[in-house]
């Protein structure tokens, strides 16, 4: 269990000091606001830190210790280790960089010598040379990037485990800027003994996370099988979004002097993704759609989709979007063009997409939404609203966070400035996805079809 990391009723920040901007002094700040439990600094050259009691070593400490988070240099890091395994820390964080990442000699001989004193006193480690932990559920922040800089998302059931703590920083800040809800961050970085399979284990039985996204630069060597069969088993109960950085060449070499990671072929590694059953995400922004898409919407029971638009031409591009992407679009059947055409202007193009004309009102689109969303034979509806319509005022957008009741995933193509970015904050805060792209959004909503049959079959498609 790794529950020291994300539970702990007792953390010391080993290299804590009162200095503004540095590592030690944000992630003290970050405990002292968040975390409900003891709060230890460790710091020789101090007795007081934030209006807190300061320790000279670990050893010191009156009370038990569950986790230490040691931000200090890395020559100094192995002694650390020998004081928490004295003293009965269960974990320890080591966001020290200087490591094998360094392609030294002396980097080498210094993680090795963590992970031997580590494995000797029973300490479980994440890192070194990384961000550590955020867990928005027990106030644990381990990111040494102050609030201003790095906003938090606020509580919700996205975890991310990633071997780049930048990478996990600027998703994490977009997903603030966007509302998003996260669970859990993990920044492991040269994975001296904690990695990416052991977190999916234990995010798989967290009840406080819904989907995991993971960033890997490289698996370990012989654990190739144990990563294909955990992601398998964990993306037969939740979705798992994996994204692989150092497909080429360079792209490795980068990697190995980033986390001292070993790339390996990035063949073999599409091979186990899909073996497995995780999604793919090939690019930045693919991993922002299907974040908010596997994170709001409901499951996708089949490949219908129904387009309902006040442009023509976005209408055809989504078309060919979806149907390149493997869903259909279906031809409206007899009985819904009758009803469509009862009380639409005769200009309206009632076929799929539903063309609603630029002259369209936000009346107009929900009679039209009412009809469509509760039929069984509509698996997704996707909404092209532009803004710069005169007769759109924003009832339409409301009415969207209503139909959430139907049960189906609803996506929204806005495009345009100002107030297409002011409604889009609105239907994002509440759990609709909006897109600019039609592309985007197709594979997107691709994902979500693929990953719906993976649970609807249980976990066997």
């Amino acid at each position: 269990m790794l529950d020291m990391f994300f539970k702990p009723s007792s953390v010391a920040i080993v290299g804590a000091t009162p200095k503004e901007g540095k590592v030690g002094r944000v992630i003290l700040e970050n405990f002292k606001n968040k975390f409900k439990g003891y709060v230890y600094p460790v710091n020789p050259h101090y007795q007081e830190i934030l209006g807190l009691k300061a320790y000279s070593s670990l050893q010191e400490i009156p009370g038990s210790v569950d986790l230490a988070v040691i931000a200090t240099p890395a020559k100094t890091v192995p002694q650390i280790l020998e004081d928490a395994g004295v003293k009965g820390v269960k974990g320890a964080i080591i966001i020290s960089g200087g490591f094998r990442e360094t392609g030294t000699v002396e980097g080498a001989m210094l993680e090795d010598e963590v992970k031997k004193i580590s494995r000797r006193h029973g300490i479980r480690v994440i890192g070194p040379n990384c961000i550590g932990v955020i867990d928005n559920w027990s106030g644990v922040d381990t990111f040494f990037l102050p609030e201003d800089k790095m906003k938090r998302p606020p509580r919700g059931y996205v975890s991310v485990v990633s071997q780049s703590g930048a990478f996990a920083s600027a998703l994490l800040d977009w997903m603030a800027y966007h509302g998003y809800g996260v669970s859990k961050a993990i920044s492991f970085g040269n994975k001296v003994d904690v990695d990416e399979i052991e977190l999916l284990e234990y995010l798989a039985d967290d009840p406080s996370t819904n989907v995991v996204f993971v960033y890997i630069e490289g698996v370990k060597e012989n654990r190739g099988r144990d990563f294909l069969e955990t992601a398998r088993k964990v993306s037969a109960r939740k979705p798992v979004v994996v994204y692989k950085a150092g497909k080429t060449k360079r792209g490795g070499a980068a990697a190995a002097s980033h986390t001292a990671a070993l790339a390996g072929d990035y063949t073999l590694y599409r091979s186990v993704f899909k073996q497995s059953r995780v999604l793919e995400a090939t690019s930045f922004d693919e991993i922002m759609d299907l974040a908010k898409v596997l994170s709001t919407q409901p499951l996708m029971k089949g490949r219908r989709v129904y387009i309902v638009t006040d442009a023509g031409g976005v209408g055809v591009m989504l078309t060919d979007a979806i149907e390149l992407s493997g869903l259909e679009v279906p031809e409206t059947p007899a009985d819904l063009r009758e009803r469509l055409g009862g009380f639409l202007p005769p200009y309206c193009i009632v076929g799929n997409p539903i063309d609603l004309t630029g002259d369209a009102d936000d009346e107009r689109f929900i009679r039209v939404l009412d009809e469509i969303l509760p039929r069984s034979d509509v698996d997704a509806v996707v909404v092209v609203a532009l803004p710069q319509i005169p007769g759109l005022k924003g009832s339409l957008f409301e009415y969207l966070v209503e139909a959430k009741k139907y049960g189906k995933p609803i996506l929204v193509v806005l495009i345009g400035g100002e107030l297409a970015v002011d409604y889009r904050r609105f239907l994002e805060e509440k759990g609709i996805p909006v897109f600019e792209s039609p592309e985007r959004l197709a594979k997107a909503l691709c994902a979500l079809y693929t990953y719906s049959q993976i649970r609807i079959n249980g976990g066997t498609s």
